[in-house]
């Protein structure tokens, strides 16, 4: 059975603010979206990878794997399209597929053994895994002034990363229940549980932080050099 990896990679990156793609921006002189399949590749688990890219990036994206072990497609206008446009091409190149990871471009530095620690727990039975870490800092509720309704306790809260692990079923159920138009779902884990299927998490990674601004990048640029 083989294990698909999608990368939605059509976001313009507003917030990065580098004049393209935020997943062609060039970190360490590597785009970010080669640094993240390269480290989904180099966790030998798995098997094909389909990454969804702007239209206007077609054949630049295309020319940055040219042995074709990576397969580019045109995503969508948000997050979910492209997910659901390289989740049905990757499934007709792939029908023995077992279980599906997505992952974000933006995080380019994410280990590959991270990789392996989800695709193991979906193999071992769970139906959704994905990646947390706790939080540092206090976090408090506000109201729409910004005055402070109450701390929440924070030993109960994760931050979600990515990839994210889904057996393929779940993964192909909960999309094609999911309206197209609702964009409440802020990853593909939140579909999910919209199924009232379980969603388990696997200790994450500080380096899979996700590149969004240019802070973001600055640090990246320190970890590779240092690296």
């Amino acid at each position: 059975m083989s294990v698909l990896a999608l990368v939605p990679a059509a976001g313009q990156g507003l917030r990065l603010a580098a004049g393209m793609a935020k997943a062609l921006v060039h970190l360490g002189g590597v785009p970010l979206v080669v640094r993240a399949v390269d480290g989904l590749l180099a966790s030998g688990v798995v098997s094909d990878v389909v990454v969804a890219v702007r239209h206007a990036d077609l054949e630049l994206a295309r020319g940055l794997w040219p042995d074709g072990r990576v397969v580019v497609v045109i995503g969508g206008a948000d997050r979910s399209s492209s997910v659901r446009a390289a989740l049905e091409h990757g499934l007709r190149r792939r029908p023995d597929t077992s279980t599906v990871l997505v992952h974000d471009a933006a995080r380019a530095l994410t280990p590959p053994a991270l990789v392996v620690r989800l695709v193991d727990a979906v193999a071992a039975g769970l139906p959704a895994v994905v990646p947390v870490l706790p939080l540092a800092d206090t976090v408090k509720r506000v109201d729409g002034s910004g005055a402070v309704l109450v701390t929440v306790d924070r030993s109960v809260l994760r931050a979600v990363q990515t990839p994210q692990a889904f057996e393929v079923s779940v993964l192909r159920r909960a999309y094609d229940l999911a309206d197209p138009a609702d964009h409440t779902a802020t990853d593909d884990a939140g579909l999910v549980e919209r199924l009232g299927e379980p969603v388990h998490t696997v200790l994450g990674d500080p380096l899979a932080f996700k590149i969004t601004t240019p802070w973001d990048l600055r640090v990246a640029e320190l970890l590779v050099g240092a690296g």
